[in-house]
């Protein structure tokens, strides 16, 4: 039985998305945060878990520019938001993360994102900030589907890239965490599974299989 920890060395990989109030994590709000966890079925195919989301109070003194709010059509003083302080939003998201893991016997979860700095480095302060302890993503690394893409099918841009992997895009859904969560987790199963496929093909036709025992080099 192929595992997802043994794919992808120890690691669980997690889509994240977060809506925000800017571009600068140490100062600008976190709004909204959804992700998916990646699993694996038996043929070794990896696949995304329904989106698990929450809207977040903006932290005491937070940023939140308009342009922001523009695009993402986030208000945040909308009475039935139904948002967490960031602690409880963090745990919400948290908590169904350490619980995959232990189930896939995985060391660490890896964020996945479309251009995953941004993303990982917002979860980083409000990480901070709230002093939690029990942030199972991994602090510095993650898979950035942009650059992914950009191999897979020569697309960086999100809607353009899902488009390109034959995945419906609806533009008026885009800059929502849930969306963009949904989307970015099929456009990574897609790039993986095509891997996976490409390697079965060749490994049929005698290309690229394991080799157990380093071959016996030339006698001089």
């Amino acid at each position: 039985m192929p595992r997802i920890a043994d794919r992808f060395r120890g690691f669980l990989p997690v889509v994240v998305d977060v809506e925000t109030g800017g571009f600068d994590a140490e100062r600008d709000a976190l709004l909204e945060i959804a992700i998916s966890i990646i699993g694996m079925d038996e043929a070794g195919f990896v696949h995304a878990a329904p989106v698990i989301s929450t809207h977040v109070i903006a932290f005491p003194g937070a940023n939140i520019d308009p342009r922001s709010l523009e695009i993402t059509g986030i208000d945040p003083d909308h009475p039935f938001r139904n948002a967490l302080e960031e602690r409880a939003a963090l745990e919400h998201v948290f908590a169904p993360v350490r619980k995959a893991m232990r189930q896939a016997e995985c060391q660490r979860a890896i964020l996945v994102g479309h251009n995953a700095s941004f993303d990982l480095g917002f979860l980083n302060a409000a990480v901070r900030r709230t002093g939690h302890k029990r942030n199972p993503f991994h602090p510095f690394s993650s898979f950035d589907t942009v650059t992914l893409a950009g191999l897979a099918y020569g697309q960086t841009v999100l809607g353009r890239a899902v488009a390109a992997a034959g995945i419906a895009w609806d533009g008026n859904q885009a800059h929502s965490a849930v969306y963009d969560t949904e989307c970015t987790a099929e456009l990574f199963c897609r790039i993986v599974n095509r891997w996976k496929q490409m390697e079965d093909i060749a490994v049929s036709q005698g290309f690229g299989a394991v080799v157990d025992e380093p071959a016996t080099p030339p006698e001089a």
